[in-house]
């Protein structure tokens, strides 16, 4: 049977923590955001080695992803941008390589 002596409203009860739940929140947003870019590069860049056969080019790509998205972790002002910035650059070099 449910419980129903509870207050079903949203606010946190103080022994919940709020502004820590708020924050982990927050961090977790902000790491699914940076990874997602650093996957896109790594497929962008296998894609670059695959299509167009510059695995040299590839490589360079995936290390780039890699650090753009530590760059991206440790300056939170900068964030997915970093990651992104690479993955524009390896989708121009699929297109036009």
């Amino acid at each position: 049977m449910a419980d129903i002596t509870h207050a079903t409203d949203s606010a946190y009860r103080p022994e919940m923590d709020g502004p820590s739940h708020e924050a982990t929140y927050r961090g977790f947003v902000t790491f699914v955001e940076i990874a997602t870019g650093v996957v896109i590069c790594w497929v962008l860049s296998l894609a670059v080695g695959g299509v167009r056969e510059a695995w040299v080019s590839a490589i360079i790509g995936v290390v780039l992803g890699g650090v753009a998205g530590a760059i991206g972790a440790l300056s939170p002002s900068i964030g997915w941008r970093a990651p992104a910035a690479v993955a524009f650059l390896l989708a121009l070099m699929l297109a036009f390589y």
